[in-house]
């Protein structure tokens, strides 16, 4: 980061400039202009966070001073006399709930930027499909909403173009089980999406913290996002991305569909569109068509993947785990999954059947509709999951190592958050983690009837000749050996 020359100014990024609002005053070696009037300035050292802080508008001066005030209270109790550094001045800011920790791992690495438009951002909800998305909130109306972002250095003309037709989409559905948008704009050549926050945690997190579901929760959450899946095949969309991490559950047990980042329409593949004719989704939930002729999907293709979905949250596991990307594509054109029972002892045979007509190969023998699915479903399906699963489990959020500073300003949107994974819109859009080794992988030619692998494979002759006849000959040489050794 290149250090401020004397006389540099910098302001608030996103704070309405009004000047009988603002203070002039100096910071070490150099002039800057913050919201507010200012005092005792000349006790504020420049430290990166201070002045991430002071420039971002989350924090004024006295705020900072009386921090370090009281963090200089205690050092002083506990016969200590030290400087207050950055890590003490953030968690005593955090303490006293002036930001929060997120905000704070942001200021410690010199991003300032947390305002877009009219909102402002509070806190990392994680990467989707097309960008980052974050929690924020509407500064005047004080609604919370998440807000995917565009990041600036992603913004060529083809993801901007996919980001727009994303906005479109996402805005032409209104229905309980979709996430519905609220707006959308730019800041700068920042562009975002708001939608609505749907608290809780999504399916894929479920399965993690709680293990596998019963028939009757994953029934549950899987017709209702069926029925936002309908709506939206109704107005001519498909997902192309339907898998466990875009399933949201909300705490009253009411599942979402998110992230359409990646859906078409039905009408016709748009010739501008970049993804046109290419497979986009995740590896473990893509349809056979989906992989063999991407430009020409269904209604049927969200099925397949729900129905791997389905599998995944009553077995805890992928259809067909271990192995890369483009195993996981063949396999999902060539080869049955084991039965989910392997996982589940307590799947009943009708459960079992229901998985396996959604994940039909040939997409004319799959179940034909999502209203199909909500009605096969019913003997199992709730109005609503238990509510010991709805409520979102507790994790401790995981951190990537703090950046190192370049010699420009980083800046909340130029890259990723703290925590954050980087992966282009075009490809895996949310990694599955691991859940067998590839050795575990299954042999695709014994099947039962009921359209998975069999649990005990039945091995052909030739396999049985191999292993048996050479124990036979061993054992009968062994024998022969004890009957001369009892003759001599």
């Amino acid at each position: 980061m290149l250090e401020p020359t004397e006389g540099e100014e910098f302001t608030a990024i996103g704070v309405p400039d009004f000047d009988s609002a603002r203070g002039v005053f100096s910071l070490g070696r150099f002039t800057a202009r913050v919201p507010g009037a200012v005092v005792g300035v000349d006790q504020l050292p420049l430290t990166v966070f201070r002045r991430s802080a002071l420039a971002s508008g989350l924090l004024t001066v006295e705020q900072i001073l009386e921090a370090e005030k009281a963090v200089r209270a205690g050092s002083n109790a506990a016969g200590v006399q030290a400087g207050v550094d950055d890590e003490q001045l953030a968690a005593k800011l955090v303490e006293q709930g002036l930001i929060n920790r997120w905000q704070a791992e942001q200021l410690k690495v010199g991003r300032a930027k947390f305002n877009l438009g009219p909102y402002q951002v509070i806190d990392s909800i994680g990467q989707g499909g097309m960008g980052q998305v974050f929690r924020a909130e509407h500064r005047l109306m004080g609604r919370i909403v998440a807000i995917k972002v565009l990041p600036r250095h992603r913004s060529t003309p083809d993801a901007i173009a996919s980001f727009t037709r994303e906005i479109r989409a996402q805005a032409k559905f209104d229905h309980q089980n979709l996430v519905r948008a609220f707006d959308a704009g730019h800041d700068g050549n920042v562009y975002f999406l708001v939608t609505e926050y749907v608290p809780g945690a999504d399916l894929r997190k479920l399965v993690r913290a709680r293990g596998k579901l019963s028939m009757q929760d994953a029934a549950t959450i899987i017709s209702q996002a069926a029925h936002g899946l309908a709506h939206a095949h109704r107005g001519g969309m498909v997902h192309r991305d339907v898998k466990p991490g875009n399933l949201l559950v909300t705490p009253d047990g009411q599942t979402k569909v998110s992230d359409l980042g990646l859906a078409s329409f039905l009408d016709a593949e748009d010739p501008d569109d970049p993804r046109a004719g290419r497979i986009v989704g995740t590896a473990d939930y893509l349809s056979p068509e989906h992989i063999t002729s991407p430009g020409k999907l269904s209604s049927a293709s969200d099925i397949y993947s729900l129905g791997c979905t389905l599998y995944y949250a009553v077995t805890g596991k992928v259809p067909f785990p271990g192995g890369t990307h483009r195993d996981k594509a063949r396999r999902h054109c060539e080869d049955i999954p084991l039965n989910p029972r392997r996982f589940n002892l307590d799947l009943t045979d009708g459960f079992v059947d229901v998985i396996a007509s959604m994940m039909e190969k040939d997409p004319q023998k799959r179940l034909s509709s999502c209203e199909e699915v909500i009605r096969r479903l019913a003997p199992w399906a709730r109005d609503s999951v238990h509510g010991d699963i709805s409520r979102s489990p507790g994790s401790a959020q995981l951190r990537a190592p703090a950046p190192s500073l370049s010699d420009t300003e980083p800046g909340l949107f130029d890259d990723l958050p703290l925590g954050g994974t980087d992966e282009s819109p075009s490809q895996i859009s949310q990694p599955t983690d691991p859940v067998a080794h590839a050795g575990q992988e299954t042999v695709p030619d014994f099947r039962d009837s009921g359209g998975f692998l069999s649990e005990e494979p039945q091995y052909s002759w030739p396999v049985v000749a191999a292993v048996v006849v050479p124990l036979l000959l061993g054992a009968a040489v062994l024998v022969g050996s004890i009957a001369l050794k009892a003759l001599q």
